[in-house]
């Protein structure tokens, strides 16, 4: 009972909070307190309601929701898979977790140009994208691997299983919440890293509305990109969220 009070209080508290930003957001732009380039909450719903503006907006987001898709998949896959190669195989670990390191460290703006001549513009985007979440799962998944209880891990010792046998049957559960977690993380480092990479030139996506629409001063479609990519990121992460919730429920 105590829990599901708690539950709802919390969603109470953030639609509460979510309609104090949006009617701060109206009342800043009705009153030009910004100066013209914070417009109305109104003026942004119109203009991305508009018929004529709808199959602008559906390209981008089509070809920007993909690229997040496709990098956002590429990276759970590596970070995770690796995660579970450096367990399985502790010697590789510490040169590992340095590249790991040193690819993070570099900045992704740096990166993107690399990207553009190795891949392809369009590319550019999914990849740093891929990078990002790579990381996050990366360090979730080796810090979880290891939430297995000592007595556990001698038991399965004892009964002979190999290191993958004990990866898949012991550790793997033992870490899905920390991995979960991982994963709710790098919802917002793949809508980042895909709306980046998308400033460098692709020809098409929301990051392309945003600097065409920066570039031409046409502040209500740069708005609505930015309004879209954020509502996308907000609405997944909260689904992960409640994906956590559960796995945690199911595993703590």
């Amino acid at each position: 009972m105590g829990m599901t009070s708690e539950r709802w209080q919390s969603l109470v508290l953030g639609v509460l909070g979510v309609a104090l930003f949006l009617g701060a957001w109206e009342f800043i732009g009705v009153n030009r307190l910004a100066g013209l380039t914070w417009p109305p909450l109104s003026t942004v719903v119109a203009f991305m309601l508009d018929p004529s503006r709808a199959q602008l907006l559906g390209r981008a987001m089509e070809a920007s929701f993909s690229m997040v898709l496709l990098g956002y998949v590429t990276g759970a896959l590596i970070g995770i898979g690796l995660a579970g190669l450096v367990h399985v195989l502790p010697v590789v670990r510490p040169g590992m977790d340095r590249l790991a390191s040193v690819i993070h460290a570099i900045p992704a703006i740096a990166l993107a140009p690399l990207f553009i001549v190795i891949l392809d513009r369009e590319l550019t985007g999914m990849a740093i994208a891929a990078l990002n979440v790579f990381f996050i799962l990366y360090v979730s998944t080796t810090s979880g691997l290891n939430n297995s209880t000592a007595g556990h891990r001698d038991l399965f010792q004892v009964m002979g299983a190999t290191r993958s046998t004990r990866l898949r049957r012991l550790d793997l559960p033992a870490a899905l919440p920390a991995v979960v977690s991982g994963m709710k993380y790098s919802v917002p480092a793949a809508f980042i890293g895909t709306i980046l990479g998308e400033w460098f030139g692709s020809s098409r996506g929301l990051g392309l509305l945003m600097v065409s629409a920066m570039q031409n001063f046409q502040i209500p479609l740069l708005w609505s990109a930015v309004f879209i990519a954020s509502t996308a990121s907000l609405l997944v992460f909260g689904l992960m969220g409640l994906l956590e919730r559960f796995v945690y429920g199911r595993y703590k």
